[in-house]
């Protein structure tokens, strides 16, 4: 695993170019090369008659780049995975990499002793911190500052393997974090042979490495004992490889496998059972039912299903208005840029006992209302503990309006459906409950909707309205009450500018807050300037209460 790396110089006539020599792996087919700024794979290796000299033929990451599949003159000398993917080029085009070493001393600039001295004094940030380094002429500095490094990235340096067994752990002996995405790393063994020299390493990113995985789990006892985070976005990786390596993941708390065009999930038994993030991005699941194999990880709190292809959502294991045992402790569920057509998916998400944040933009369910508030009201609605929807704040002030709009404008189907004022005739319909799960204990907590709340009441509509208010200044009650008809789509910063006009007072120095004529004794703060009045659920005959 730790062996140097041997190489074939290829002399100039064996390329068929006068003059030119070039290094080829031995192991070359199947590694990683960069030509150009272009990543490709090696197919092949050897001769392609009429032609003098050795080919490299390679995969392209962009297919775009090639010329054919791998077939020249009706002889197949490689497969590739685009009919256009494949070109062949001479050893001397391609970059085969350098070990982790070098990659490093490069990117801090630390190869280069000459240059140090005669610049006589260099600053360097070292875990965060900026150290200046003067008249850097021994080996032994040299060797102090590769030590203090914590924090290190040699992302698109071309890195392609480990170098020399036991230098890395002789030279970095600090290192906590490394980034080697989108380097040459070819197999999970190259990741392994750095890692097993890294004795506290705590995150790696490996994201965009296209490799090779074995069979069967090969990594050395403890070389990923500390590493709480790891990156394999865009590596190929199947979950089943996820799965076959992760008893040596012990203490993982993130682990991110975006876009590796995972379609299937399996149970993870007894492994992966510390994490709390969990990154499936980019992959097309076969369907939604693929959640309920990872569902019972105890400790997931958030889970990004952004871009997965899922159309649907379904906790079976509770009824509507129940608390699943899935998911226990997700807080943090991303579902956007996803199919989810129906609102019976968004109604699942209220069973999740922990959930307090959710992203779900993107979905042909949110064409289904015209109005982005409305709609953001229907998700607060549904939804009885979210906190952050769309990374944007839930208040007590917009659930509060959000579920008395709701209670209204459901009002009417829920009659329809056999619901009643009366304990002993309220029998709404199992149709009617499933497409609205909440409503019971929304007419728990605020009351059955009125007969004169629901009067010409439009279902699933937010009606623009003249309001009938009254305007009080309780701690002027000299001040007479004042009756105005305002609309409910008026914001809190017109009112107050309203208000100046009537009250000859600065609107920035306006508190407004109303009581409602339904709730007694409840006073409720307009405490958004850029809110309508609807938002807040304000109705004919409400009293606004002005202070300053």
């Amino acid at each position: 695993m730790f062996q140097k790396i041997k190489y074939r110089c290829l002399s100039g006539p064996e390329l068929g170019i006068p003059g030119m020599t070039a290094m080829v792996p031995p192991d070359a087919v199947g590694r990683r090369v960069l030509c150009g700024t272009y990543y490709a794979t090696v197919r092949y290796v050897g001769s392609v008659p009429p032609t003098a000299g050795i080919w490299l033929g390679v995969e392209w990451d962009d297919p775009q780049r090639g010329k054919h599949d791998g077939t020249y003159e009706g002889t197949q000398y490689f497969k590739c995975r685009h009919p256009k993917g494949g070109s062949f080029i001479r050893p001397n085009k391609a970059n085969f990499g350098v070990d982790f070493l070098t990659a490093v001393r490069d990117r801090y600039g630390f190869n280069n002793e000459q240059e140090d001295v005669q610049h006589g004094t260099e600053d360097v940030t070292v875990s965060g911190k900026t150290v200046e380094f003067v008249g850097m002429d021994s080996l032994a500095k040299r060797q102090s500052r590769l030590n203090q490094l914590v924090d290190i990235s040699v992302r698109e340096r071309a890195v392609s393997h480990a170098g020399l067994k036991e230098e890395i752990s002789g030279t970095c002996a600090n290192i906590r974090y490394i980034n080697l995405s989108k380097n040459l790393i070819s197999s999970w063994e190259t990741v392994t042979a750095i890692a097993s020299q890294v004795q506290n390493l705590e995150t790696l990113d490996i994201s965009e490495n296209k490799m090779r995985f074995p069979s069967t789990s090969t990594s050395v006892s403890g070389v990923f004992s500390k590493l709480r985070i790891l990156a394999l976005n865009k590596t190929e990786i199947t979950w089943t490889e996820v799965l076959l390596f992760a008893p040596a993941w012990p203490v993982l708390e993130e682990l991110h496998v975006a876009s590796n065009n995972i379609t299937v999930l399996e149970r993870p038994d007894n492994v992966l059972q510390t994490l709390k993030l969990l990154d499936l991005s980019g992959n097309q699941l076969l369907d939604g039912n693929q959640l309920h194999l990872i569902a019972h990880l105890p400790r997931l709190e958030q889970l990004i299903l952004s871009n997965t292809g899922i159309s649907s959502i379904h906790l079976p294991d509770v009824g509507s208005g129940c608390k699943t045992k899935m998911f226990p402790s997700l807080k943090h569920l991303a579902i956007d840029n996803n199919k989810i057509s129906q609102w019976s998916s968004i109604n699942e998400l209220d069973k999740l006992p922990s959930l307090r944040s959710l992203q779900c933009k993107n979905n042909p369910v949110m064409d289904t209302e015209r109005n982005p508030e409305t709609l953001r009201q229907l998700i607060i609605a549904k939804i009885s503990q979210l906190e952050v929807l769309n990374k944007c704040e839930i208040l007590p002030a917009e659930r509060r309006g959000a579920e008395l709009d709701y209670r209204k404008i459901f009002g009417n189907d829920w009659l329809a459906a056999g619901g009643h004022w009366d304990p002993q005739k309220n029998k709404p319909s199992e149709e009617f409950l499933a497409a609205h799960p909440r409503y019971p204990s929304l007419c728990l907590e605020y009351g059955a909707p009125e007969e004169g709340e629901l009067k010409g009441q439009q279902p699933s509509t937010l009606k623009s309205q003249l309001l009938s208010l009254t305007i009080k200044c309780p701690e002027k009650p000299e001040q007479k009450p004042v009756e105005k008809k305002l609309p409910e789509s008026m914001t809190v910063q017109r009112v107050k500018g309203l208000l100046y006009r009537l009250l000859k007072i600065p609107g920035s120095e306006l508190k407004l807050s109303y009581e409602s004529s339904k709730l007694a004794g409840k006073e409720v703060e307009l405490d958004n300037d850029l809110k309508p009045l609807q938002f807040y659920s304000i109705e004919d005959g409400d009293c606004m209460l002005v202070r300053w």
